[in-house]
């Protein structure tokens, strides 16, 4: 019994080698017609993979679109960062432009003052008080700068040494409300000149106020406000605005003179020391007028 079994099995194999050689060949032979088994087999095949296709390349564009949108992110932000040093680094380049304009306009500035030996200095703090409006320079008495001297920008006069140290100034601001504040002050009228007082600012208008202007004397819009040299405080000449409007004081006895400063009062960074001692032609018939320093 067990050698037929055996028989049998390898009868079994060699029929199912003989079988599986025939569908090789059947299967490579080209066939016009396709039998409806493998019709079927194709049909289903097709139909489960056009089925799963769409869901799959959905997936797989899902997928693609992700990576592309974490890419075009990711160059956002790199793109979002170089505009940031872009709009930082233009900044940077017109600041120094606008210092290099400044320093410039104080070079030729020091040109005309070169009998007073002005000293260079930058603002370092400000005090906003109204009534006591002063800003820091970082020069003091070990440079050379003294109490009471004149300090101007490369446009016009801003104000005077209140106060020093050894390394650094307090400088009082001509827009300060302090009632002693004082500025002798001329206007050039054609070939004349009137004379008056820088006294107090106008908030409102910001303007300086020329102030104790004879009545005889027309002073017109667009006078050009210089210091007069009177008070030995301030060198003779400085700029300090032009005249926009004129009043009649209360009594009719003077005029007041709304005068817009030549110099940018809100935005000071470089200025410049005046020393009138060193004046090397002072006029000796002038006499101290500019009470409280100013």
């Amino acid at each position: 019994m067990p050698q037929f079994f055996l028989n049998k099995k390898l009868i079994v194999l060699l029929i199912s080698i003989i079988i599986l050689v025939a569908l090789i060949g059947f299967s490579l032979k080209e066939k016009e017609n396709v039998s409806w088994p493998e019709q079927f087999v194709k049909d289903t095949a097709g139909f489960f993979q056009q089925i799963f296709h769409a869901p799959a390349q959905f997936i797989a564009g899902s997928f693609e679109d992700l990576r592309n949108l974490q890419k075009t992110y990711e160059e956002n932000e790199k793109l979002k960062a170089r505009l940031d040093e872009y709009v930082q680094l233009k900044g940077q380049v017109q600041e120094l432009k606008n210092d290099n304009e400044e320093l410039r306009a104080i070079l030729d500035k020091k040109d005309d003052l070169s009998k007073y030996s002005p000293i260079h200095a930058t603002v370092i703090g400000r005090n906003p008080d109204r009534w006591q409006e002063n800003i820091q320079i970082n020069k003091g008495t070990h440079h050379g700068v003294e109490k009471n001297m004149a300090v101007i920008t490369s446009k016009g006069l801003i104000g005077k040494v209140k106060s020093t140290t050894s390394l650094h100034s307090t400088v009082q601001l001509v827009t300060s409300m302090d009632p002693k504040h004082r500025i002798s002050a001329q206007v050039q009228i054609g070939k004349n000149k009137a004379f008056g007082f820088i006294e107090g600012y106008d908030t409102k208008k910001k303007r300086l106020l020329l102030k104790k202007i004879d009545t005889d004397v027309k002073v017109k819009k667009g006078s050009v406000v210089t210091t007069s040299g009177l008070g030995l405080v301030f060198p003779k000449g400085l700029q300090i605005g032009t005249v926009e409007s004129v009043k009649v004081d209360q009594y009719g006895l003077t005029q007041t003179a709304y005068v817009k400063p030549f110099a940018d009062l809100g935005d000071i960074e470089n200025v410049m020391v005046v020393n009138p001692a060193l004046d090397k032609n002072p006029d000796k018939s002038e006499v101290n007028v500019e009470e409280g320093g100013l």
